[in-house]
């Protein structure tokens, strides 16, 4: 049987989560159970390979959260070792009296060849790797593991901010949504660990030294009461093995303080593995090894120095520059190599003019200035034309309708950082951005200020500041949202075209919708066009329900609605209204969610039925009433609307039925947040809570 149907049967079998519990069973016995000598060789040198495996494995690794098994593998380790330290001590207490290879060949072998057999050299050594290891190495990384920790919790609420913008913009799906946020916990839960983890490694390199220490005493009283050694010999036996015994646990634990400084240290990179990132930084500027080559040159031709290393490592050094420089050059060369020119060929005669040489409007479009070249020009690295797609996908999945693409041209006319959203040749919004930089946007509450450019968030109106790449954790550390500028482009272009849905459907579009539904209802659509609507009617009614905000993905139900109702009734705000009162429930959803109580705000039964005698029938549901009563009705409705804002809850305006109309334009432009329904568009599911009335003003009564 190969190696390949072995694994596959352990792992079929159920065998594959006993690892760890026979480790902590082995643990136990070692500590427990003395241990012959062979046996102490076999586990000391697989704590030495288990070590020289963990730094490799930290080297290779691209990112810490891929090796993020660590923090429980380094615990064990260390459990490990202190057991084999347990384990040794019986051992040479109990057989030290003999020497030699009294406790095993890998104990001896450390007191004798590595510390040519001098106990006071090895107490040097030992000494001089627990200085290394306690208060350089372990010290270090703990402190840092600390910082990272502490900076990686503070800074979550700004990623997952990043995220749910990322998300609410179309950029991400809910999938890669979720896969971000438990990225950004399973970072969390790393760094928290490795704090954790590194009290342990300091721990360790404490109860090294105390174990050196019991283990000469012990050693030396054992030796010359038990067994009457003089204080010499036991010594000797005693020390030297109580030394090798120290430093073949220490090496390992210096590898495995080392292999977690490194892992905490490391900057994430999914590209470049620890080596490929120390060679493509540190030996990328030739300048460095020039000076290198230069200082050690002059140290190599002083009197009395080591003239044969310096000069050699300085023509090493000198020797790596110029290999540097002429690849840089090469590079260089292959970059700007161009073919030869062709021959210009002849001027073509000028043709006659057609209709082919009168271009449409686009239906939209965006107009980028030329420092934003490289955000749409995939050929170096642009990321907007992939946001633009998602925005696509997103609004189209949302609204029910396909989404026209959008035209990207270069316009000279703007400002470098500038760009320019049109709709049907008509500029609806601009901005300057700057690319080389993020924008960090304020969420309403943060608890620091940042150095940058101040500005305004284009598609929100929020403060925010344009930061250097350097400081985004910083900024998310304060609590701030940190978008890059291809993402503040694509939210703007999300935001309008979400508020302009109903100039982005047209004739085409509504007969797309209506092919679509005859795959699954045909007698219903032949029904209802061109028998009981137009194609032109049904436009117009799709077009008033997304001007007000509301989806048209249920379709079918639109068209059940129109087909009911088109007979009796050709007038098109009536068949929005009824449609509207269709799709209640999608729409009641839309604005609260699936709470049962809705918090609503409404009129006071006085003014109500003033506004409803004010109706000015025939002239497309005008309202004829002094402008004084308007603009007090503006302004309560206003106070209204910021008190909502303030108690965190939604702004929805219930009004009777024939002013519904009338009251959703006057709230659209001066207060965009509030919402306005009829008493028949409440689902029977849901309930009403009234939260405020807003009265005929005091100047009327």
């Amino acid at each position: 049987m190969d190696a390949t149907a072995i694994l596959n049967s352990v792992k079929s079998s159920g065998m594959r989560g006993l690892g760890a519990p026979i480790v902590l069973v082995m643990l136990l016995v070692m500590v427990v159970i003395p241990l012959p000598p062979l046996a102490l060789d076999i586990f000391f040198t697989f704590n030495i390979a288990l070590s020289l495996i963990v730094v490799m494995v930290v080297v290779y690794t691209m990112r810490p959260l891929e090796f993020s098994v660590f923090p429980s593998l380094l615990l064990v380790a260390t459990l490990l070792r202190l057991a084999l330290n347990v384990a040794s001590t019986r051992v040479v207490l109990l057989e030290g009296h003999q020497g030699g290879d009294a406790a095993g060949k890998v104990i001896e072998a450390f007191g004798a060849f590595v510390i040519g057999g001098n106990y006071a050299v090895g107490l040097v050594v030992f000494a001089i790797l627990v200085i290394i290891n306690f208060v350089v190495v372990t010290k270090g990384a703990g402190r840092v593991s600390e910082v990272s920790a502490r900076f990686t919790l503070d800074a979550m609420p700004g990623k997952q901010m990043a995220i749910d913008a990322d998300l609410n913009a179309g950029l991400i799906d809910q999938d890669e949504a979720r896969t971000r946020r438990e990225e950004v916990a399973r970072e969390a839960d790393f760094y928290g660990s490795m704090d954790g983890a590194s009290k342990f490694v300091r721990g360790d390199a404490v109860a090294g030294i105390l174990i050196l220490f019991i283990n000469i005493l012990g050693g030396l009283a054992i030796g010359m009461l038990q067994h009457d050694l003089d204080l010499s010999t036991a010594l000797r036996f005693y020390a030297l093995l109580t030394i090798g015994d120290g430093l073949v646990a220490q090496i390992p634990s210096l590898l495995l303080s080392t292999s977690a400084a490194i892992i905490v240290t490391r900057v994430t990179s999914s590209k470049e593995d620890m080596g490929g990132q120390i060679l493509s930084q540190l030996f990328t500027n030739p300048k460095a090894l020039i000076i290198t080559a230069s200082v050690l040159a002059l140290m190599g031709i002083i009197p009395g120095m080591p003239n044969f290393a310096f000069l050699t490592l300085a023509a090493f050094s000198g020797a790596g520059a110029w290999w540097i420089i002429q690849r840089q050059n090469q590079q260089q060369v292959a970059e700007t190599a161009v073919e030869p020119m062709p021959e210009p060929a002849p001027t073509p005669e000028q043709k006659e003019l057609t209709w082919d040489d009168v271009q449409p409007v686009d239906i939209i479009g965006l107009e980028v200035g030329y420092r934003l070249i490289p955000l749409v020009d995939k050929n170096q690295g642009g990321q907007l034309m992939n946001r633009i797609k998602g925005v696509r996908k997103k609004l189209s999945q949302e609204l029910g309708f396909l989404v026209q693409p959008v035209h990207i041209r270069d316009n000279l006319d703007l400002s470098p950082g500038g760009y320019r959203i049109s709709l049907n040749g008509v500029a609806i919004g601009d901005a300057e951005i700057y690319p080389d930089r993020e924008l960090a946007i304020n969420p309403g509450r943060v608890f620091g200020s940042l150095q940058g450019i101040e500005t305004t968030d284009p598609a929100f109106g929020l403060e925010a500041v344009w930061i250097e790449a350097s400081q985004r954790d910083q900024a998310q550390t304060f609590g701030y949202t940190v978008v890059d500028a291809s993402t503040v482009v694509a939210t703007h272009l999300s935001e309008i075209l979400q508020s302009h849905a109903h100039e982005l459907i047209g004739h085409e579009e509504v007969q797309q919708l209506m092919e679509v539904l005859s795959r699954s209802a045909p007698k219903l659509v032949e029904d209802l066009v061109p028998e009981v609507l137009t194609l032109g009617q049904l436009l117009k009614v799709l077009q008033n329900l997304l001007a007000e905000g509301v989806a048209i993905r249920d379709i079918r139900t639109i068209a059940e609605t129109l087909a009911e109702y088109g007979p009796q009734s050709q007038d098109l705000g009536a068949l929005t209204a009824k449609t509207r009162v269709a799709l209640s429930r999608s729409i009641v959803q839309q604005l609260v969610g699936p709470v049962e109580e809705i918090p609503v705000v409404v009129l006071d039964p006085g003014l109500e039925q003033i506004l409803q005698q004010s109706i000015q029938p025939g002239q497309d549901g005008g309202v004829g009433f002094e402008p004084g009563l308007a603009e007090q009705l503006q302004k309560a409705l206003v106070e209204t609307a910021n008190q909502q804002e303030t108690a965190g809850q939604e702004s929805i305006l219930l009004v009777a039925a024939p002013i519904r109309t009338w009251m959703a334009r006057f709230v659209k432009h001066s207060i965009p947040g509030m919402s306005v329904l009829s008493y028949n568009e409440i689902p029977d599911n849901r309930k009403i809570k009234v939260v405020a009335t807003v009265g005929r003003p005091s100047a009327e009564t």
